[in-house]
C-alpha cells in the first residue's frame, strides 16, 4: 500500500501536500470573497445607506481603551485635518460600477463595501492599483508613499486587494526547527532591489533564490523551477519580502509565520501600516543595496533568543488586524471621516 501510495504521489513532499491542502497553508480562496461580493451588490443601497449611524454608533460601545485605540488608527489612514472639497469633475458614488474595464474586481469590491453606506451622489477621487504616488486632492487609495505621505495627506487608505494581501494561517514549523537559510521568489524585471540581491548573491550558499518572472533575462539555472508553495518558504528560518510595484504582498503572512522577513527600507504602505514596523524589531532590514545582508542572516544564526524575539513581535503586531469588530468600525470610520473632510457631509 505505502508503495502504491509513494508511486502515485512521486516525488511530491507529502507534507507539504497535506498543509497545503488541508492545513490551510495556502492562498486565500476566491471563491467565498467573490461570493460576499455579489451578496454586497444585491442588497439594495436604501437599505445599507440607512444602516450607517448604527454602524458609526458601535463607536460608543467600546471601551475607552478601544476607542483611542480606533480612532488613532483612523486618523493614521486619514490624514485629513482640514476640509478640502472636492472639484466638480470627480465623479459621484453612483457612477462606480462593476466592471473590469472600469476598475478590477478587487478595487470594486473593496471599495463598495464601505462606499454602499453613503448616499449616491457623493463626489470622491478613487485611486485603484498599486499607487506609489501622491495627490493633490484627498484620494482613497490601497497603498502610499510613507515618507512623502507623512506631509501630504491626500492618500486616504482602505483595505483593497485583501483576498491577495491578508493571508494569516498557522505555521507547522517551529523556527527552530527551519533551514538556516534565506529563500527569495518573485519577478525580478524592473524591480532594482530585486535585480541587485540576484545579481550579487545567487548561489550563495545560504540563499535559495530564483526569479519567477515569465520573461526572464536571466539563464535558465536562475529561473523558477514549477511552483514553490507557501509551505516550502516555510521551511525556511528566513523569507525575503521585498517590494514590488508597490508593498511585498507577502510580509503580512511571513510576519505571521515562525520566519523572520527580510526586506531592506519599506518605501511604501497599506492598512498593514507598514510606516510602522521597526527594522530590528519586526523584520530583519538590511540596506537597499544588500551589502549588509549575509552578515544580518550570519548576526541571527548566532543571536537565535534575538531572532524568536523577532518573530514574537511581528506575531504580536499582525494580532490587531485579526479583530473582525474593530476592523469594521475602523474601516467605515475612515470612509465617513473622507466625505466629512471634503465638505460632503
Amino acid at each position: 500500500m505505502c508503495c502504491h501510495v509513494c508511486s502515485f504521489f512521486g516525488t511530491m513532499d507529502l507534507e507539504n501536500f497535506y498543509y497545503s491542502t488541508f492545513g490551510g497553508v495556502r492562498k486565500n480562496a476566491h471563491l467565498p470573497y467573490y461570493l460576499h461580493g455579489y451578496l454586497m451588490m444585491a442588497l439594495p443601497r436604501c437599505l445599507t445607506e440607512r444602516r450607517r449611524e448604527s454602524l458609526l454608533r458601535r463607536f460608543d460601545s467600546l471601551t475607552p481603551q478601544q476607542q483611542d485605540y480606533v480612532q488613532e488608527r483612523v486618523d493614521y489612514y486619514n490624514r485629513l485635518t482640514t476640509v478640502v472639497p472636492l472639484p466638480p469633475e470627480c465623479p459621484m458614488l453612483k457612477e462606480l460600477h462593476y466592471s473590469e474595464r472600469n476598475y478590477p474586481s478587487v478595487y470594486y469590491f473593496d471599495s463598495y463595501e464601505w462606499t454602499r453606506y453613503f448616499p449616491r451622489e457623493l463626489r470622491w477621487s478613487f485611486a485603484p492599483g498599486d499607487i506609489i504616488a501622491t495627490f493633490n486632492i484627498p484620494t482613497i487609495t490601497k497603498s502610499r508613499p510613507i515618507v512623502a505621505c507623512r506631509e501630504n495627506p491626500n492618500s486616504v487608505i482602505i483595505n483593497m486587494e485583501k483576498v491577495r494581501h491578508f493571508m494569516f494561517f498557522n505555521d507547522p514549523i517551529p523556527f527552530e526547527k527551519k533551514l538556516n537559510k534565506a529563500i527569495f521568489r518573485g519577478a525580478v524585471q524592473g524591480k532594482v532591489t530585486r535585480r541587485i540581491l540576484m545579481d550579487n548573491y545567487f548561489g550563495h550558499p545560504k540563499l535559495d533564490m530564483f526569479d519567477t518572472h515569465g520573461s526572464s533575462v536571466y539563464p535558465m539555472e536562475m529561473r523558477q523551477k514549477g511552483q514553490t508553495s507557501i509551505y516550502d518558504h516555510l521551511k525556511f528560518k528566513y523569507i525575503f519580502s521585498m517590494e514590488g510595484n508597490d508593498v511585498a504582498s507577502n510580509l503580512k503572512w511571513v510576519m505571521h509565520s515562525n520566519s523572520l522577513a527580510v526586506s531592506p527600507t519599506l518605501n511604501y504602505e497599506t492598512w498593514f501600516m507598514e510606516g510602522r514596523l521597526v527594522p530590528g524589531e519586526h523584520f530583519i532590514g538590511i540596506q537597499p543595496d544588500c551589502s549588509d545582508l549575509i552578515e544580518k542572516l550570519d548576526y541571527y544564526d548566532e543571536h537565535p533568543a534575538e531572532a524568536r524575539d523577532i518573530v514574537e513581535n511581528a506575531h504580536a503586531y499582525c494580532e490587531q488586524f485579526k479583530n473582525k469588530q474593530l476592523e469594521e468600525i475602523i474601516s467605515i470610520m475612515v470612509v465617513d471621516k473622507y466625505f466629512r473632510m471634503t465638505g460632503q457631509i
